[in-house]
């Protein structure tokens, strides 16, 4: 993609970690990011990281808004383009899902007692029960926000991330602008789809202003709220996507749901496969594939059938950092291993 070239299409997906204090990558994120690196994935992406403090889904969270982060992460993006792998980040903003406590200890809210803040969105509209109800973003604070997500951008350069990937999914901040289910604003970021689109189109431009041109930029997005009936779908995120293309996003990280509790979502191996397809094919982007893709074999056959250009592995590689020198093994490529570990190279 642009001039980056990687040495397969093996991607880590995003994973959040609630490791960190106050935004800060510690030395977890430099092992945990480092291995996947050693583990020969084409390209090792952090987990969510905020572009300002408020846009932290957890106070565990990472974050880019200072320059002592900046400083935190490049001791982990030298490790992982040292083990040749490419270096990414996902710049995010959880909107009014943010302030939630960390899995092991409930995800509950975290009030400000307890080191927590006012989450903000596209509408005063909470998530679900017992979660807050987020204040209404004002058309100042969407120019603020651009401003935090372009300055960013910025610092993910002078980090050394040679990729960037902006979060538009699962529900947090620039998705619920795109859902109707959660933007009920009357103004020119809400009503119709273009409206709707404007907030996350702003976010794209005002990064790949400053991001350089030789470089890529990527997006994951919900492609269906999987609420039947309403909300954003497929044929949604395909206009999107077009217009993601247009305004010089690489590629688009087909992902889903995330903005309403009553999503169904029908989960199997491959399960958001054919949204990838879709949006590859009505969009002519080029896309990444994601969920329930744990076997070599059905990576590569996603690949061999175009059905979209690069494999997302998230809960996998946490199982086994390793998945991508033993599925080249498997497939019959002679891939090499860290020279510390040839000598427990599986044979063929």
């Amino acid at each position: 993609m642009r001039d980056v070239e990687f040495p397969n299409r093996v991607f880590v997906a995003p994973m959040c970690q609630y490791s960190c204090e106050d935004g800060m990558p510690t030395n977890w994120h430099l092992v945990h990011l480092g291995s996947r690196a050693v583990g020969g994935a084409g390209m090792v992406m952090s987990e969510a990281a905020a572009v300002n403090p408020e846009g932290r889904i957890s106070p565990g969270d990472a974050g880019i808004w200072n320059d002592e982060q900046v400083e935190a992460w490049k001791p982990i993006t030298a490790f992982i383009s040292e083990n040749g792998s490419v270096p990414c980040i996902q710049l995010a903003h959880a909107g009014r899902k943010a302030s939630r406590d960390a899995p092991w200890r409930g995800s509950g809210l975290v009030g400000p007692e307890d080191g927590g803040w006012q989450p903000k969105g596209a509408s005063a509209v909470a998530f679900d029960e017992e979660w807050a109800t987020p204040d209404e973003l004002t058309e100042s604070d969407i120019d603020a926000l651009i401003d935090d997500w372009r300055d960013a951008a910025k610092r993910s350069l002078q980090a050394g991330f040679k990729v960037v990937e902006l979060h538009f999914a699962h529900g947090y901040l620039a998705h619920t602008f795109l859902s109707p289910l959660s933007n009920h604003r009357e103004d020119a970021y809400g009503g119709n789809a273009e409206n709707r689109a404007r907030f996350p189109l702003r976010i794209v431009d005002a990064v790949r202003e400053v991001w350089p041109e030789n470089l890529p930029l990527m997006v994951r997005i919900s492609t269906t709220d999987w609420v039947e009936g309403s909300g954003w779908d497929v044929p949604d995120a395909v206009e999107f996507s077009k217009s993601l293309k247009e305004h010089g996003v690489d590629l688009v990280d087909c992902s889903s749901g995330g903005v309403s509790p009553h999503q169904q979502m029908i989960l199997k191996p491959g399960y958001q496969v054919p949204f990838a397809d879709s949006v590859k094919s009505g969009a002519d982007v080029p896309t990444g594939a994601v969920g329930l893709i744990t076997e070599a074999e059905h990576a590569e056959e996603v690949l061999e059938a175009g059905n979209a250009d690069v494999i997302f592995l998230a809960r996998e590689l946490l199982r086994n950092p390793y998945w991508p020198l033993h599925a080249a093994i498997e497939l019959g490529d002679d891939t090499p291993w860290p020279l510390q570990y040839v000598r427990s190279k599986p044979t063929a």
